[in-house]
């Protein structure tokens, strides 16, 4: 129902407002910037004969121009790009026992991969008397303040399983009627 009033105040006049707008002067365009003349002005061959003219001021000037270049000296490329370190890093096998598979077989002295990560964690939750810091440290290759953050700020999950009479209770529960 609204489509068609609008649709009727739309329409309303429509041949009049259109024949005003077309009887309308047309706008004057802006003026040009005067170097969109010197375009047309560059066709002329007074133009055309200063640009083809040779200089001879310019012509010595450029003969006392002596350039001399040379190419970088060549590199060896080593294989595939890689970039040798500077320094070879000490490595050490990983202590990760039956998560072999799972992991990287080398790693930098000073640093742990994340299988040994979670590993050394758990141990230490588990049994924090035997694994202690200083024991971790030594076994891994560690700062002792390193691992002391470690074991400081990150905590392995614990997987907590709920006995099953506890979930035989919770369903044989019957909702509260309100009354």
């Amino acid at each position: 129902m609204g489509g068609r009033v609008t649709r009727v105040f739309r329409n309303f006049n429509v041949e009049n407002r259109a024949s005003r707008e077309i009887s309308k002067e047309k706008p004057t365009p802006a003026p040009r910037h005067r170097t969109a003349r010197l375009d047309a002005m560059a066709d002329s061959p007074e133009i055309k004969e200063e640009v083809h003219r040779k200089d001879d001021r310019f012509l010595t000037l450029l003969k006392d121009v002596y350039v001399e270049s040379r190419d970088p000296p060549a590199r060896v490329k080593d294989g595939g790009g890689e970039h040798l370190p500077s320094k070879q890093e000490e490595k050490r096998l990983t202590k990760l026992g039956h998560l072999e598979g799972l992991d990287v077989k080398k790693v930098p002295k000073g640093k742990i991969s994340i299988v040994e990560a979670l590993t050394l964690l758990n141990n230490h939750k588990l049994q924090p008397q035997i694994w202690t810091a200083e024991k971790i440290a030594a076994e891994y290759s560690l700062e002792l303040k390193e691992v002391n953050s470690l074991l400081e700020f990150f905590i392995p999950f614990a997987v907590q399983e709920f006995p099953k009479e506890t979930k035989k209770a919770i369903t044989s529960r019957k909702p509260k009627k309100l009354t």
